[in-house]
C-alpha cells in the first residue's frame, strides 16, 4: 500500500473548504475531513476502483474519488513511491482547472 501525499495546492483547498463548512455550520468542516480522510484510505486501499478521467492523456493514469456527501473530489496519480492527490476539486469548479499540476509530478 503506497502513501497518500497532497501537493501544496490541494492542501490549500482542503483548508479552504473546511474553513467553509465550518462558517456555514458549527462542526460541518469535521464531517468533512472525516469524509476526506475516509476516501483517502479507499483510495489506499483500491486505487484502480476509481474511474481514469477521460479527458486526460492516455499515458497518465489520472483518476478521480467522488465524496458521497460533499460535492468535492479527490483528482489523484499513481506514481510509483506514492499516491499524489493533486485536488481537492469542488465539482462546480471548472474542470481541469488543476492540470498545470501534473508539472510537478
Amino acid at each position: 500500500m503506497k502513501p497518500i501525499s497532497l501537493s501544496p495546492e490541494a492542501v490549500l483547498e482542503l483548508a479552504e473548504a473546511a474553513a467553509w463548512y465550518e462558517t456555514r455550520q458549527h462542526g460541518l468542516a469535521t464531517r468533512f475531513l472525516q469524509e476526506i480522510d475516509h476516501t483517502q484510505r479507499t483510495i489506499q486501499l483500491r486505487p484502480l476502483s476509481f474511474p481514469k478521467l477521460a479527458t486526460i492523456s492516455i499515458d497518465l493514469e489520472i483518476r478521480r474519488a467522488l465524496l458521497p456527501r460533499f460535492p468535492y473530489a479527490l483528482v489523484f496519480i499513481e506514481l510509483q513511491a506514492e499516491t499524489r492527490i493533486l485536488a481537492v476539486a469542488h465539482l462546480k469548479r471548472d474542470p481541469g482547472y488543476w492540470l498545470n499540476r501534473l508539472q510537478d509530478t
